[in-house]
C-alpha cells in the first residue's frame, strides 16, 4: 500500500510537463497550415496579376492585389516576350506576423507574343 501512496500525483506532474509541449506542437501545426493557405492565395494573386500585366491592363493590378492579397507588394520584369510578376507579403498570422515574408512569382506571355 505504501507504493500506491508514493505514486499519487505522478500522472498530474507528467501531464503538467507534457501539456506545454503538446500545445506548442499544435500551435506550430496550425501556424504552418495558415501560412500555407496564405502562400496559395499569394500565388493565385501573382498569376492573375501577371496575366493582367501581360494583357496591358496594368491599371487593374493594384486593385486585384488588394482584393486577393491585401498588403502585397509587386514588381515586374520582362524577359523577351514573357512578363513576370513577383509578389511579396508578410505572413499575418499570430506570432508569425511580420516575421516571415512569402513570395510568389508568375509569368505570362505578352499580349500578341
Amino acid at each position: 500500500m505504501s507504493r500506491v501512496l508514493r505514486d499519487t500525483g505522478s500522472v498530474t506532474a507528467e501531464f503538467a510537463v507534457v501539456l506545454p509541449a503538446v500545445l506548442a506542437v499544435v500551435a506550430l501545426a496550425v501556424g504552418a497550415v495558415g501560412a500555407s493557405a496564405q502562400s496559395v492565395r499569394l500565388a493565385d494573386a501573382a498569376a492573375v496579376a501577371a496575366r493582367q500585366t501581360a494583357r496591358g491592363d496594368v491599371d487593374s493590378v493594384p486593385g486585384t492585389l488588394a482584393a486577393l492579397a491585401p498588403g502585397a507588394e509587386s514588381s515586374s520584369s520582362v524577359e523577351g516576350t514573357i512578363i513576370c510578376l513577383t509578389v511579396a507579403r508578410a505572413v499575418s498570422l499570430g506570432p508569425l506576423s511580420d516575421v516571415v515574408t512569402l513570395r510568389a512569382r508568375s509569368c505570362a506571355p505578352a499580349a500578341g507574343g
